[in-house]
């Protein structure tokens, strides 16, 4: 007895036969129901999974689902209504978008088409793939180059390398855009020949569009859209374009990546991107887990940011930095998706809700924050003044409980205390303001040296900041021993003192401290 595997498979052999050139005789399918942004089709033999797929009509399709009778498929783009029995053609092809320098500036969807008003002409952009594997190890280098935010608590304590992902995670309105709209601003300050060597990528992912329009108009305002490239999937777009739009603006990270340069991409953020996910695998009936997400949510993110790498020099040497976000409630780091993604990035950047009300802006809290890179990512003056300072702040933060109870304390107690209220008023930094290394390395060193401990610390912000004013000004040959120093070694600190101690005489801020 003939078993009915055996029929159709003579079928298709038959039909493959009769006119290979002919694709559609054996890749067209027939829509068999319709719902919710959801196409079941049948017919469709041979689509592979992520396969782009067009309807009658020249609507848009994604392949995310193959059973054994129905190739499910999520609409990306509706031209004509979709109505059962209509024709669905595969086009052998993955969901791909265009990329060029010509995006620069731009703001565009997950399929590459502007949504900012103006034209664009994709004549000579190249296709890559929105689905890619990550580069393997013996593709990789290691990671050893600074990527500057501008942010002195991250540059000093939580280093950020090119090709590092680092995760940027808190409760609502802690300030995690801020951080990374402030990193892809100081992106400007970090070519002085105004060659900007990193490009930027904001994902909006299921933002509310006037969020994304006070983005884009502050990015603006810093001339910060000559080198950042937008891709926007509002809170409004289809669930299948917030899907997509990660895997889109990777892709197009990944171009510049590949010929060699340094590309910068911020996922904002990655909670909404999940929430996506498990709604299009709840509506085709995938097996729900914990918190009703399915079982390959992991996959699917590890997957993603893995494509952030630094490529060895035979490959071009180029770099793909990730700084993904994480949306928490009420502070839990122990949800599905946060342990997901701190279990795949390099390190995370926590910031508390209660610092943030405090006062303390950037709200890090420097206790849970970690790169797991660490000073492999730092210049050698910047790692000088790390340890330092981590160690001061470490002391403070034990100290500090004491306080409460009211005792008595020694006074080594309250001169850690004292250095402590100092540093963590110096790490404060308003919004849109970043620092360059020579500000942050004179910041910091202003600190740790012990030098303004008889400044007030409600005037340390003041004092910090026309520090640096006065040095770059009156000490020209300092700051430009500090440009070219690889360390700060005994007579370049000794210098740096005599420099602070002469700017607190001439504005009256105390002297009592020597250079001894």
């Amino acid at each position: 007895m003939i078993k009915p595997e055996e029929i159709i498979q003579e079928i298709e052999n038959k039909l493959n036969l009769i006119n290979k050139k002919n694709h559609e005789l054996i890749s067209f399918g027939i829509v068999e129901s319709i719902g919710d942004d959801i196409i079941q089709v049948s017919g469709l033999l041979g689509v592979g999974y992520y396969e782009k797929v067009i309807f009658d009509g020249g609507s848009l399709g994604l392949v995310i689902n193959i059973d054994e009778y129905f190739v499910s498929i999520i609409l990306l783009k509706k031209i004509r209504t979709i109505v059962y029995g209509m024709k669905v053609i595969s086009t052998g092809e993955v969901l791909s978008i265009n990329v060029s320098e010509v995006l620069l500036g731009r703001v565009i969807d997950p399929l590459g088409d502007p949504i900012d008003g103006k034209g664009l002409d994709k004549t000579n952009m190249l296709l890559y793939p929105i689905d890619r594997l990550a580069p393997n190890i013996t593709k990789r280098s290691s990671i050893d180059t600074p990527l500057k935010t501008g942010i002195k608590a991250i540059d000093i304590m939580t280093p950020i390398g090119r090709g590092q992902r680092e995760l940027l995670i808190g409760d609502r309105g802690t300030g995690k855009t801020a951080i990374a709209i402030d990193t892809i601003i100081n992106q400007k300050l970090t070519n002085k020949s105004n060659i900007n060597d990193i490009i930027c990528i904001y994902c909006s992912i299921g933002q509310k569009q006037s969020s994304l329009a006070s983005i884009f108009s502050k990015l603006q305002k810093f001339q910060a859209m000559k080198y950042t490239i937008i891709v926007a999937a509002t809170a409004s777009s289809p669930v299948s374009m917030q899907y997509i739009a990660p895997l889109a603006a990777c892709a197009i990270g990944e171009y510049f990546m590949d010929k060699g340069g340094n590309a910068l991409i911020v996922y904002d953020d990655l909670i909404k991107h999940a929430w996506a996910y498990r709604q299009i695998s709840l509506l085709i009936r995938r097996p729900s887990g914990r918190e009703a997400y399915p079982g390959d949510v992991f996959y699917l993110h590890a997957k993603l940011l893995e494509r952030s790498a630094k490529l060895a020099k035979n490959e071009g040497g180029g770099s793909l930095t990730a700084l993904p976000i994480v949306e928490t409630q009420e502070n839990d780091l122990s949800a599905y998706i946060p342990t997901n993604i701190i279990s795949i990035t390099d390190g995370q950047i926590y910031l508390e809700a209660d610092l943030f009300n405090a006062g303390i802006r950037p709200a890090i809290n420097v206790g849970l924050s970690v790169s797991r890179i660490g000073s492999t990512a730092q210049t050698k003056a910047m790692k000088q003044l790390s340890s330092p300072i981590r160690l001061e702040l470490s002391q403070f933060r034990e100290l500090q409980l004491f306080t409460q109870l009211g005792s008595d304390l020694d006074q080594n107690t309250l001169s850690i205390l004292n250095k402590g209220k100092r540093i963590i008023e110096i790490l404060k930094q308003p919004q849109y303001k970043t620092y360059d290394e020579i500000s942050e390395i004179l910041s910091i060193f202003s600190i740790i040296s012990g030098l303004l401990d008889d400044i007030d610390v409600t005037m340390i912000c003041k004092v910090e900041q026309e520090l640096i004013d006065f040095c770059k000004q009156e000490y020209t040959q300092i700051i430009d021993k500090l440009s070219f120093a690889k360390e700060l070694d005994k007579t370049l600190q000794y210098e740096l003192k005599e420099a602070i101690i002469y700017f607190k005489k001439i504005n009256n801020y105390g002297t009592k401290f020597t250079t001894n």
